[in-house]
């Protein structure tokens, strides 16, 4: 019987790829291991978004081979499709199997002729699962690999992503939707497929089960998706992750980014906001773009500032093989990409605490996730987290009355949720 570890790198979209892969591997007679001691085979999906991730997975699948001179590995994923060789020349690395069809992923880890679920039935762990609703994206950003590797946008039909809930939701509280560009679901169907349809549809179709959307564009955002939020928070978690990049506009065009300015985002965000008491706001922010000034990072300050984001993912630009980037010139100083980072950050930081503070006192829908250090940690419909009081294991989702003490929120649950 093959032992394999598996490991993950990037997104959400990857998270989903590496189960389907556990599980066509587990219904072949393969067994999944944590502990990649006691493994013979490793299967590492890596991601393509940063040269940091990229270098993240070059040294786990080194420190692999160190501790295990036995195990042998499979790279997949994004990174693995644009190989050059030099992945497939580290140590260890029997084969490089670009994409996310399990099948030849199988091939290579020696299982011919393997029987593949097209139905994801569950998650390794945990009350939260990934749903995959589409993958690739049809847009050009000048910085992007992900759309060399993924390719042109594809959705899933909806009874099919609808048939796949369905069996997740006896598992899990929480399903979140995922993909490469989401809000463009839908256009590749025949009909009037969208996000919002099939949300809708999700909602009628799949009972008590709280539904959570990923990274999705601004602009991308239906008015019956903010309509769900506002009249059902507890089956449409009201958060969005709307990705901003820069809120310059000069970098926008030079980032490929056409389909919003800085104007269409604030007013996008804000009629969203003006209709959610509590949303929990979050987007990706890029500095040091090749030829960002410091006007350029000062508009992004000011954008921050205005809206009511709850959190922000920065990180600096980082050129990427075969994108059109390369062309603009070269990325802002180490040193100047670092300082706007910590800025960027600090003021993060600040709007956190700020929207943590004002949830003392209210009443929220919470799944809880894990036990760490003797505490049960859980998540918030708005995507804070929590730690759960309880003297006994508390229930899998509760309303609960949360309570600022320093730092922390503590989540006090009043009523289980089935």
């Amino acid at each position: 019987m093959t032992r394999v570890y598996l490991h993950t790198f990037g997104c959400k979209a990857n998270q989903y790829d590496t189960e389907v892969v556990r599980q066509a591997l587990e219904t072949n007679g393969a067994t999944s291991v944590d502990d990649p001691m006691l493994a013979d085979l490793a299967i590492v999906n890596s991601c393509t978004v940063t040269r940091v991730s990229e270098a993240k997975m070059r040294s786990l699948v080194r420190r692999l081979v160190r501790r295990n001179r036995r195990i042998r590995t499979v790279v997949m994923g994004c990174a693995a499709q644009l190989d050059d060789g030099a992945i497939a020349a580290l140590p260890g690395v029997m084969r490089v199997v670009g994409g996310t069809d399990p099948r030849p992923v199988l091939r290579a880890a020696g299982i011919a002729g393997a029987r593949v679920d097209p139905v994801l039935r569950r998650f390794h762990r945990g009350t939260r699962a990934w749903l995959k609703i589409q993958d690739g994206c049809d847009e050009h950003c000048t910085f992007c690999a992900t759309k060399l590797a993924r390719g042109a946008s594809r959705s899933r039909v909806p009874q099919e992503i609808v048939a796949e809930a369905r069996i997740l939701a006896e598992r899990h509280r929480e399903i979140v939707l995922t993909g490469v560009h989401i809000g463009s679901y839908g256009r590749d169907l025949a009909g009037a497929a969208s996000l919002g349809s099939l949300m809708e549809l999700l909602v009628s179709e799949i009972p008590v089960v709280r539904f959570r959307l990923t990274s999705i564009e601004a602009t991308e955002i239906e008015v019956r998706l903010t309509d769900i939020m506002c009249s059902e928070p507890n089956r449409l978690a009201p958060h969005i992750h709307a990705p901003l990049q820069s809120g310059s506009d000069r970098v926008l065009r030079r980032m490929g980014r056409h389909w919003y300015t800085a104007l269409d985002y604030r007013e996008c965000i804000e009629r969203i906001a003006a209709r959610l008491p509590r949303l929990g706001l979050g987007a990706d922010i890029m500095v040091g773009f090749p030829a960002e000034s410091e006007e350029d990072h000062a508009a992004t300050i000011s954008l921050v500032k205005d809206l009511p984001f709850t959190y922000l993912h920065v990180f600096p630009y980082s050129e990427r093989p075969g994108v059109a980037s390369h062309r603009l010139g070269p990325p802002a100083a180490t040193d100047v990409s670092q300082s706007r980072s910590l800025e960027l950050r600090a003021l993060a930081g600040r709007k956190a605490r700020e929207y943590q503070a004002a949830s003392d006192g209210t009443v929220a829908d919470v799944i809880l996730l894990q036990r760490t250090g003797g505490r049960f940690e859980g998540v918030t419909g708005d995507y804070l987290a929590t730690y759960l009081s309880s003297d006994s294991v508390p229930p899998s989702r509760c309303t609960a009355t949360l309570e600022v003490e320093g730092d922390a929120l503590w989540a006090h649950p009043l009523d289980s949720l089935p």
